[in-house]
């Protein structure tokens, strides 16, 4: 039974309220972290075909070590970029500065990691030719970037891991 309604007041409805959708995956892409791997993957791809061309490019004129160091750094800052927008789906200018700044300690983990690797291709391997150089850095480059999905995902992003 039904409270009668005060004389003169007016019934409103109120808007029914429903939860936010939410996508629902299939299989393993039910979990973020399976999500972000491939499309970090993508931009890993790009970033590393950028980084060996720019490589290419800069070591006709300068030693390895540089070659490496430039390469990197340019590309290092297009990743964090790129990993921000589409692996992490960070689109506001909210710490944008911050996550860069993050970015440039990951690129420094990344010259250790394959300035190493040229060091020592360099020490067994004095006259090594640009190919066997463009190898290493490539095989090293394999580590240094699970260095960084590890840490974009637990450090610099973490804000966005559900996603």
């Amino acid at each position: 039974m039904e409270s009668p309604a005060a004389p003169g007041a007016q019934l409103t409805q109120q808007p029914v309220r429903r939860p936010p959708t939410t996508r629902h995956y299939p299989g393993i892409f039910r979990f973020p972290a399976v999500r972000q791997l491939i499309r970090f993957t993508g931009v890993g791809v790009i970033c590393t075909a950028s980084s060996l061309a720019l490589y290419a490019l800069l070591r006709q004129w300068i030693d390895p070590q540089l070659a490496n160091a430039a390469a990197l750094i340019v590309t290092s800052v297009m990743n964090t970029a790129l990993n921000r927008r589409l692996t992490f789906k960070i689109t506001s200018s909210r710490k944008r500065a911050q996550d860069h700044l993050n970015g440039l300690i990951l690129i420094v983990i990344a010259l250790v990691i394959t300035g190493s690797s040229l060091g020592i291709l360099h020490a067994v391997h004095p006259a090594a030719t640009v190919s066997e150089e463009l190898w290493t850095t490539t095989l090293s480059g394999f580590f240094a970037t699970a260095v960084r999905f590890t840490l974009l995902r637990h450090w610099i992003f973490r804000r966005a891991r559900h996603i």
